[in-house]
């Protein structure tokens, strides 16, 4: 299995990585280290997180990072993870899939 992002996913990632080395130096690696182990799990265990209403047809998954309070949202296919988005937990609605 591979792994991709979508243009829109992978700006979320970068803007919440920068932000997170600009406003948490007691722990400036802690947002790319639990992303980096959700994507790990998505592509050992597809299944991961809990499924996510979605306007398309595709089965969307949302894991949450709990550490950093953001859910990484994505789809799979029959040979790899598509990570949709990377949202604030904290937000009051989802993104729009």
């Amino acid at each position: 299995m591979t792994l991709r992002f979508t243009p829109r996913a992978l700006a979320e990632a970068k803007r919440k990585k920068s932000w997170w080395l600009e406003n948490r130096p007691a722990a400036p690696d802690l947002f790319e280290d639990e992303l980096t182990a959700v994507l790990d799990a998505s592509l050992a265990t597809p299944t991961l997180g809990r499924q996510y209403p979605a306007r398309f047809a595709v089965k969307v998954r949302r894991v949450l990072m709990p550490r950093t309070c953001n859910h990484v949202y994505f789809a799979v296919n029959d040979s790899e993870v598509v990570v949709l988005s990377v949202w604030g937990a904290q937000r009051s609605s989802g993104p729009q899939l």
